[in-house]
């Protein structure tokens, strides 16, 4: 795992790269100081009082997206071009932005996110690699709803889409995952994890007193097209099928 001084840009040494290729995940401590974790933990506690919650009455997660439209100190992190550069060396391709989202588990929130991938809820075509930083901006040890990823699972890149409610739902997609190695990553507040958009990956519910915030960037390929599939975040842009997201919201990186 590669440790950096959080006040430099990150430079990733290849051993760091090769292991996330090989793996579809990778852990790197200190991607931001833990003072700036502390900063911006008090901005998404802001945020969350009045931006729209959308898994409203879910007992999995609160989901914030696209907070960096709505909050100047959660944009800093969210366009942070130390999560970028290091979203590009371990990608190897142009990138965009997706969107952002706080994830926030509340105290004894009682539910897991099951396994899943992210890259079959998106509505893109030809993307060479996405991929997603998870910043802890608190300590997230495994009762406090930390992540597991299946490594290697990236190359099961033709699965149908998985409800992250349903523990078995994954494993009827694709049985033979289930019995694969897994890997749970804790981490401390100014800590990450990068994982790829097709790395099956799950969180613990939160046991722990206090609630568990993470900050979320998702970076796609800068040459993906638009599908026309239904999502949030394109939904009534005017996007042209067939073409690459060009649009103020998914900036380039």
């Amino acid at each position: 795992m590669t440790t950096t001084d959080p006040t430099t840009a990150v430079t990733l040494d290849e051993e760091t790269i090769s292991a996330y290729r090989r793996d579809g995940v990778v852990r790197i401590r200190n991607i931001i100081t833990a003072d700036e974790a502390a900063r911006f933990r008090d901005a998404a506690t802001a945020a969350t009082r009045v931006a729209e919650d959308n898994f409203t009455g879910s007992a999995i997660f609160n989901q914030y997206v696209n907070i960096w439209r709505q909050d100047d100190v959660l944009r800093e992190l969210t366009l942070d071009s130390r999560l970028a550069a290091a979203a590009t060396a371990l990608a190897g391709v142009p990138l965009r932005l997706w969107h952002d989202q706080l994830l926030i588990k509340p105290p004894h929130n009682g539910a897991a996110t099951e396994f899943h991938q992210d890259a079959p809820y998106w509505p893109h075509g030809g993307s060479r690699h996405s991929l997603s930083v998870w910043v802890a901006l608190v300590d997230v040890p495994v009762e406090r709803g930390c992540m597991t990823f299946i490594p290697g699972s990236h190359d099961h890149k033709d699965l149908r889409r998985q409800d992250l409610s349903d523990r078995d739902d994954l494993f009827r997609a694709s049985p033979d995952l289930r019995w694969e190695e897994r890997t749970t990553i804790p981490l401390r507040a100014g800590d990450c994890t990068f994982h790829n958009a097709y790395l099956a990956h799950s969180a613990t519910p939160n046991l722990t007193d206090d609630p568990r915030i993470a900050h979320v960037a998702i970076y796609i390929d800068a040459e993906a097209t638009y599908t026309g599939a239904a999502h949030v975040v394109t939904d009534g842009l005017g996007l042209t099928v067939g073409e690459p997201l060009e649009h103020e919201l998914f900036p380039r990186v």
